[in-house]
């Protein structure tokens, strides 16, 4: 059964599936459906980066208790690597650092690569992340300019399976276990390839037996807020504060470069 056709008692308990949207972090979803759906108690169960969709679970009342549970069952994910170019953050949150060409680069390589990094594997969390740094978050300290070294740490590619190839971009599928950073996937991936590669697009589609297809989006979301309570009603409604994602969740390029100031020129190269 879907999200959309089920009754929810929030209160007592609920794992909620929702349809995390482009550039919102984890936060911001909590915070929504917090105060859209008036639940005093509400956590997520698994974080998503801001350029990241999909699948983010989110549990309600005791069912809290159930996130430790649900964080540790494996992932599911789609995207789309794009090779010949590298970014710090691995992905489109800062701008590409440095091209390689890539043309030369076989179907039969792809494979290889991707079989190369099935398996167990030592991978290292980009510095563009929340990991913590001697209490710090690792993305306060990259966005400020800063440098710090990360510890690597085994993870697991179970599946790895490359579901497109239109060079430079390189369209997957990967199911990994908790703790794996997509986007180092993808960094070592261009590394061992020789080309470089950052990430363009993921999608959570799925963690453990919960599914993306069976989540609410943001909009749905809305049809389940509570009526307002007695005595609440000539109570005047708080101004809507605007949402500025770009500013909290460190997307300043992102942003300018998918909504280029009109007088800009889009086809001018960068300096």
């Amino acid at each position: 059964m879907s999200e959309n056709q089920r009754t929810f008692d929030f209160e007592t308990g609920e794992v909620l599936l929702l349809d995390k949207p482009l550039t919102w972090t984890s936060f911001d979803v909590v915070r929504k459906v917090k105060n859209t759906l008036r639940i005093k108690k509400i956590g997520h169960a698994g974080t998503l980066d801001p350029l990241a969709t999909g699948l983010l679970i989110l549990c309600t009342g005791k069912k809290t208790k159930q996130i430790d549970l649900i964080q540790v069952q494996e992932k599911e994910y789609t995207g789309t690597f794009r090779l010949g170019q590298t970014t710090p953050s691995f992905d489109l949150e800062t701008p590409v650092d440095a091209e390689l060409p890539y043309a030369h680069i076989t179907p039969e390589q792809l494979q290889e690569a991707a079989l190369a990094f099935t398996g167990p594997i030592q991978q290292t969390p980009p510095l563009y992340s929340a990991v913590k740094i001697n209490g710090e978050r690792a993305y306060e300290v990259a966005r400020r300019g800063d440098t710090a070294e990360i510890k690597s740490k085994e993870v697991t590619i179970k599946e790895f399976e490359l579901t497109g190839i239109n060079l430079p971009d390189v369209e997957f599928r990967v199911v990994c276990t908790k703790g794996t950073y997509i986007r180092s996937l993808a960094r070592d991936f261009g590394l061992h390839l020789g080309c470089g590669a950052h990430l363009t697009k993921l999608i959570r589609t799925r963690i453990g037996e919960y599914r993306v297809e069976d989540a609410l989006t943001m909009e749905t979301l809305e049809a389940l807020r509570p009526p307002q309570p007695e005595g609440d009603a000539s109570r005047p409604p708080r101004p809507a504060k605007a949402r500025r994602p770009e500013q909290r969740a460190g997307l300043e390029y992102f942003q300018a470069s998918t909504n280029p100031a009109p007088d800009s020129d889009p086809t001018a190269s960068a300096s």
